[in-house]
């Protein structure tokens, strides 16, 4: 039996370091690592399912393709490779690379995932993807005002007094946060969540303040006028390190406590207490989720909560913190932001024609000269987690072929005209780093291929031989198979950093170098004018928005919309799975066998739905029919169906959104989203 220390490396704040146990082959045992600070307690339930995802005998473990007749069949490796090389020769000969789209996510971390850009960029380019999914709107509203996105280190937040969480729910999402805030509370501190659904967070909370969906720029800024008014502010703060605040102020004075309430549609006795605490208790951390940034408005939205931590002082300061984006351990990129505009062009631009990842079915319907005749597909499940979902799979249906890497039969898999065998993490060793502990991870190989798998960085490797390169062409962009080969190129990265010795990392998680454990303590900002910019010209220059934050509307959402569709369809993170993934394993699936909606019981009872009742959920985009759970821990008018569902269980909220971009960062404004609910008769 060997142990190995690893990492998680799934789309999750908390990247958990753990021991695995190993014999004969299997994982026998998953246990907690000490030395991440940030994750003591172990890993989550997800990933204590590692034990079924390794060894699922529903895993893809060898290459196959779809049928005339239906469903697939396992073809050799040889076969495989040769139809993908031929089908990229005939494309790329008639009309031109472009006509392929090479579309990856962020269904595993590492710094092996470079290899996948580099072959497309020996193949001459391919049409890629701008934006992202996930943060991008809150990671652009933070560099906007404070130069960078990072936060104190996790364990810092039990030194707050307040904490405010806004929009996020860490006892299912961030489950390892939740023993630091504990902790806070054991000294005292307050706990306010701010969400329309009555979430296991709020369960644990002081108070809870449920605003309509989308509202919750138009509270923040309503706060800072009342703040402003009653001179609960740290104005020696913002006159040594704020940027615009007479013009800030100018905007926010006559903004009432009543007008936001009557907006948010939250008693204004709430929002007075608030304001109250926000300026007299300190140190105070605001969590936002990522959810918050996930509407048309979700950059203003974020700039107008930070104006909060900036207005009373509280950044740079022990349990003073704004907490939504931690990027100091990715030091390995060469620029870490914004990570979210278009990718550069080299000298040839190769990469020269991008689509938007939030209007992703759109814009791959809309392309020309070439139209696009291809799509591959790595570490993503487009079809149930991009918006629009009819139409994304339109767009995948009129290309000409297909190809998916993949570990698990999901949505987009079952699109593909050849499906080949992807890694799981145990499989290939690589680094990775956190968007919320500040560790640098090694991540290492701990078991042979199931199968016949093999890593990405292989299979581009063996398409590009048959693709006709020479080993020494090949070699200039790819390595040679191996986890031999991956360790040199991870040991030549770590040069750079020599306090990130190979043998430190084989042991454990190591701090970042240059880690700031208190976030901007030095009280230097990287903006244009090196303070706190509250008022930012990059806003308007770049994303045309007001520089100073905003609240604007929702496109879908607010009263004056609802004049088809009535509800608010929230599709928040659940604790059972990341986004797409885990979802399928039988370990998980005896919590959650089924999908469902959750609405609130005054708007059921006003449509004749009872508790377990199938219902039709609907609106232009899409339809699908689950059961119904009631309750009133939602507020009313909203109802929630959460994220990562496919479509062969039943159905995804994101048959019913838009594909729209966020106000800035090129997000995806999923919870934009009108519905319509009715009882199936």
């Amino acid at each position: 039996m060997s142990i190995h220390s690893t990492a998680c490396p799934r789309n999750c704040y908390s990247t958990c370091s753990f021991k695995v146990r190993v014999e004969n082959g299997r994982i026998v045992n998953i246990e907690p690592h000490p030395a991440n600070k940030a994750t003591p307690a172990g890993v989550c339930i997800k990933g204590l399912s590692y034990f079924e995802r390794a060894h699922s005998p529903e895993r893809i473990v060898h290459p196959v393709k779809k049928r005339s007749a239906g469903g697939f069949e396992k073809i050799t490796w040889n076969e495989a490779l040769a139809t993908i090389a031929d089908r990229l020769n005939h494309f790329k000969k008639n009309f031109g690379p472009h006509s392929i789209l090479f579309y990856e996510s962020s269904g595993m971390a590492g710094l092996v995932n470079e290899f996948s850009g580099r072959f497309w960029q020996m193949f001459g380019g391919a049409t890629t993807t701008y934006g992202n999914l996930c943060w991008p709107a809150g990671l652009e509203g933070i560099r906007l005002t404070l130069g960078e996105n990072k936060h104190n280190v996790p364990w810092d937040i039990e030194n707050a007094r307040l904490i405010v969480l806004w929009g996020k729910n860490p006892a299912e999402t961030n489950i390892q946060q939740m023993i630091f805030i504990e902790k806070a509370q054991a000294n005292g501190a307050k706990v306010v969540v701010i969400d329309p659904r009555r979430t296991q967070s709020s369960e644990r909370a002081d108070v809870l303040i449920q605003p309509r969906p989308g509202t919750d720029a138009i509270i923040a800024l309503a706060i800072a006028g009342e703040l402003i008014r009653n001179n609960w502010i740290d104005l020696e703060f913002v006159n040594r390190h704020v940027l615009g605040f007479d013009e800030f102020k100018k905007t926010v004075l006559d903004l009432t406590l009543d007008e936001a309430a009557r907006r948010s549609d939250v008693p204004v006795a709430m929002l007075a207490q608030l304001a109250h605490d926000i300026g007299h208790i300190k140190p105070m951390t605001i969590a936002p989720g990522y959810g918050m940034q996930r509407y048309t408005n979700g950059g203003q939205t974020i700039r107008a909560l930070l104006a909060l931590n900036v207005l009373t002082g509280n950044i740079g300061e022990r349990g003073a913190c704004f907490h939504f984006a931690n990027l100091q351990s990715y030091v390995f990129d060469d620029v870490k932001e914004p990570l979210c505009y278009y990718p550069p062009k080299d000298s040839n631009g190769i990469f020269r024609r991008t689509v938007s990842k939030a209007k992703l079915g759109e814009d791959m319907l809309r392309q020309r000269d070439p139209e696009l005749k291809m799509i591959w597909v790595e570490r993503g499940n487009p079809v149930a987690q991009n918006p629009d979902t009819n139409l994304t799979l339109r767009a995948m249906r009129e290309l000409d072929f297909r190809v998916v890497v993949e570990q698990f039969m999901t949505d987009t898999a079952a699109e593909a005209d050849i499906i080949l065998p992807a890694k799981n993490m145990f499989e290939q060793t690589d680094i990775i780093g956190s968007y919320w502990n500040p560790y640098v991870q090694l991540k290492p190989k701990i078991l042979e291929s199931a199968g016949e798998v093999k890593p990405e960085t292989e299979i581009y490797y063996l398409l590009a031989l048959e693709l006709g390169y020479a080993r020494q062409q090949i070699l200039e962009y790819l390595p040679e198979p191996g986890d031999d080969k991956i360790q040199t190129f991870l040991k030549e990265r770590l040069k750079a950093f020599p306090q990130l010795s190979w043998e430190a990392l084989v042991e454990g998680p190591q701090l970042a170098p240059g880690l700031q454990e208190i976030a901007f303590e030095n009280l230097e900002f990287s903006t244009p004018s090196g303070k706190i910019e509250l008022y930012s010209m990059q806003a308007k220059e770049l994303w045309g928005v007001a520089p100073l934050p905003t609240s604007t509307e929702l496109i879908e959402g607010e009263e004056k919309h609802k004049e088809k569709y009535t509800i608010n369809l929230l599709s928040p993170n659940t604790k059972n799975r990341i986004h797409s993934q885990f979802g399928n394993l039988s370990m998980i699936r005896q919590f959650e066998p089924h999908p469902y909606v959750v609405m609130n019981a005054s708007d059921a009872i006003d449509r004749n739905i009872g508790e377990g009742n199938a219902v039709r959920v609907y609106n232009d985009r899409g339809e699908m029919k689950v059961p119904v759970k009631l309750n009133f821990s939602i507020r009313k008018g909203c109802a929630s169906f959460s994220n990562g569902w496919w479509l062969s269980e039943g159905g995804t909220p994101n048959l019913f959104s838009k594909g729209r971009e966020t106000d800035m960062g090129h997000g995806a404004a999923f919870h934009d989203t009108l519905v319509e609910i009715e009882r199936v008769k």
